[in-house]
């Protein structure tokens, strides 16, 4: 099962940040290792509609659907500018800057993600 979400087109970068963790196992231990936290996001779409995943980096080194165990930190920002941020087309520190990114918990654990973002990037066609 796929953690795409129709209503949520951006978050087609969940498999692929899932598919790029599962590469290989280097690569997990590697992701784990930078992270060494719990990603949450919840996006809200053009409708208005709240929806959440996590990226667990660290234990498991996987992607999910909700909140996941007690998240590290929480990014709440619009489909639309997740969409931007994975493709490499936004920045998190402008969009936080903006307010368009809201950040809770550990702001500095939010500045690990970068390179697990831009691994996806490659694969990721949005």
């Amino acid at each position: 099962m796929g953690l795409k979400n129709d209503k949520f087109p951006s978050s087609a970068a969940f498999d692929a940040i899932n598919e790029a963790l599962n590469a290989s196992d280097a690569d997990r231990k590697d992701a784990i290792k930078q992270g060494n936290a719990i990603f949450a996001f919840t996006l809200k779409n053009k409708a208005g509609e709240t929806e959440s995943w996590h990226i667990d980096l660290k234990e498991k080194g996987a992607v999910g659907t909700g909140l996941g165990t007690k998240p590290t930190v929480t990014l709440s920002l619009s489909d639309e500018d997740f969409s931007k941020l994975v493709s490499g087309q936004a920045n998190a520190q402008r969009l936080f800057m903006s307010g368009k990114l809201k950040i809770k918990g550990d702001v500095m654990k939010a500045t690990k993600l970068q390179p697990i973002l831009q691994k996806a990037q490659t694969k990721a066609k949005l």
